[in-house]
């Protein structure tokens, strides 16, 4: 009688085991793979398609070739958007993260050390944590309508508060006169309105490093500087490299915030510009512009993974 179990059987056994496993796996994935494809998917490639004709909303979209490209190349105000755009795109993440990274840190290892703890947060991190987050919870658009007010020139807070403390010089047209301005103010309420995210992303991230790590850098005599560059930071980098592609799109997208805060005579961001030529039939030139959002926010994406990538510390 032949033996039960023969290499080749074996074998015929792994190989219908991984067959059975990946079949599953396509049943379970199938469907929702299906509904991405359709209304994710989709939707990119049409958009590159009708990029390429004259498509002003009606049931006919003539084939163009690149006219709205080289339109757009001879758009200056086109380019002035883009300019804001970038601006934004590499200042808003700078601050937000940075600020993040600062109240994480000192929300879950910035107070004195207790007896016993290695690492402790400031009295109250708690409460903190929902204070930052709050704006997180409120819609963007009504963000901008509450910052639009703050910002006024007549009766907002900001100009009020600089009366009251003997700083009326400072008293600014915040959103209605310098460009400079304007776009300071723009990215102020952005970062605002996100740096609570981050907080508490990067307070769960830091929250996952083991105590023993700190310990180890206290007896090594490693002061809090040194700790945070030297311990917290790199342990955390994938989570603020991560954090700072999402930022990065957020502040390159900008549309409600501009469009509903900002005179569009002061500031323009490219979403914005896109907006008004969908407003005026500019079909395809403006899914022309969005198609460059997409290679700009591509290009963002994978120059952030290329400067940051790092060796993965694993503790």
């Amino acid at each position: 009688m032949p033996p039960r179990f023969t290499p080749a059987r074996v074998r015929a056994d792994r190989r219908y085991r991984t067959l059975d496993k990946y079949r599953f796996i396509v049943g379970f994935l199938i469907l929702p793979l299906a509904f991405y494809a359709v209304f994710v998917i989709s939707p990119f490639f049409q958009a590159i398609y009708y990029s390429f004709t004259d498509w002003a909303g009606g049931a006919t979209a003539n084939f163009v070739g690149f006219d709205n490209y080289v339109k757009m190349w001879n758009d200056e105000k086109f380019w002035s958007s883009v300019q804001t755009s970038l601006l934004l795109l590499v200042f808003v993440p700078v601050v937000t993260l940075a600020l993040g990274i600062f109240f994480a840190y000192m929300i879950t290892a910035g107070g004195r050390h207790r007896r016993g703890e290695a690492v402790s947060g400031v009295v109250g991190s708690s409460f903190y944590k929902v204070v930052y987050f709050f704006p997180q919870v409120l819609s963007i658009a009504l963000i901008a309508v509450v910052w639009q007010q703050v910002y006024s020139s007549r009766s907002g807070l900001l100009n009020g508060l600089l009366g009251e403390v003997g700083l009326g010089s400072l008293e600014q047209r915040w959103l209605g006169g310098d460009y400079k301005l304007g776009l300071f103010a723009t990215m102020a309420v952005i970062a605002w309105s996100f740096v609570g995210f981050y907080v508490v992303l990067f307070s769960a991230a830091m929250g996952a490093i083991p105590k023993d790590i700190y310990e180890a850098a206290l007896l090594d005599g490693a002061g809090r500087g040194a700790t945070f560059f030297r311990v917290t930071l790199p342990l955390i980098w994938d989570t603020v490299r991560t954090g700072w592609i999402y930022m990065g799109i957020q502040a390159l997208d900008a549309f409600a915030v501009v469009l509903i805060m900002v005179p569009g005579h002061v500031l323009k961001v490219t979403p914005v510009y896109l907006y008004e030529r969908f407003r005026e039939g500019q079909f395809g030139y403006a899914t022309a512009i969005g198609v460059v959002l997409l290679v700009l926010s591509m290009a963002f994406t994978l120059i952030v993974m290329r400067i940051g990538r790092r060796e993965t510390i694993e503790y």
